[in-house]
């Protein structure tokens, strides 16, 4: 979700601004996925390295994390949001972690979408925690090394319970991954839209997926391959 400095810098307003006016973009991405069949939606609100942002802001950014996630649940409930969370969740302040197991536990029965928060979230880090945890398991011999597999991986990051990338959409025109679900996202079609993430609305969703639709998905194979497995299938 990216380019809520540069909308409010284009409003003349302070940062914290386009924070707060990026509320209706997540609520209408967040249905409008909802809409289509997503299974899960997953928002990059807060890297490891966001951490390094001006004191003032940070704090201005958990308060609002605080006050939406409240003021959200009732629009949760009654559209079937599972609310979900991945990161270093124990960097957040008090007030915004008990929050969010609060949010979680209220939402954890619905079922239409799950929706989660990267919150505290580089991947570097979640794939040096999910190694150093199976190295544990390893030395404690609970595994062993022949059994360490993709599976095994995936059961160990944050995501475990989370399907792989389908699609990875990045607003305001930059094209880089910074540090979100590298391995989660080894198969990902990627879009990259000039939409500053303020702006985005459920046509601008749907857009995305049009293009996903329109790309073949290889996996290594070839197209003819593919093609043949279709015919099968039909």
């Amino acid at each position: 979700m990216d380019g809520n400095g540069r909308w409010a810098k284009k409003q003349g307003m302070a940062r914290i601004f386009g924070h707060r006016n990026a509320l209706t973009a997540v609520r209408e991405s967040v249905i409008a996925a909802s809409e289509i069949g997503a299974e899960a939606i997953t928002l990059y609100a807060f890297s490891t390295e966001n951490w390094k942002r001006p004191k003032l802001e940070v704090d201005a950014l958990m308060t609002l994390l605080t006050k939406s996630l409240k003021k959200e649940v009732p629009d949760f409930m009654k559209n079937g949001v599972k609310v979900n969370a991945i990161g270093k969740l124990n960097d957040l302040p008090d007030n915004a972690q008990q929050t969010l197991k609060e949010v979680i536990k209220t939402t954890e029965n619905n079922s239409k979408i799950i929706l989660t928060f990267a919150l505290s979230y580089g991947s570097r880090e979640e794939i040096t925690s999910c190694i150093k945890k199976i190295a544990e398991k390893v030395e404690n011999k609970e595994l062993s090394i022949n059994e360490i597999n993709d599976c095994q991986i995936q059961q160990h990051l944050y995501t475990h319970n989370l399907p792989d990338v389908d699609l990875m959409i990045r607003t305001s025109g930059e094209q880089r991954l910074s540090n979100y679900l590298l391995w989660q996202m080894a198969y990902a079609e990627l879009y990259f839209t000039d939409v500053l993430w303020p702006d985005f609305r459920r046509e601008d969703l749907y857009k995305a997926v049009e293009t996903y639709q329109n790309r073949e998905r290889r996996f290594g194979k070839t197209s003819e391959q593919l093609d043949g497995e279709h015919e099968q299938v039909t």
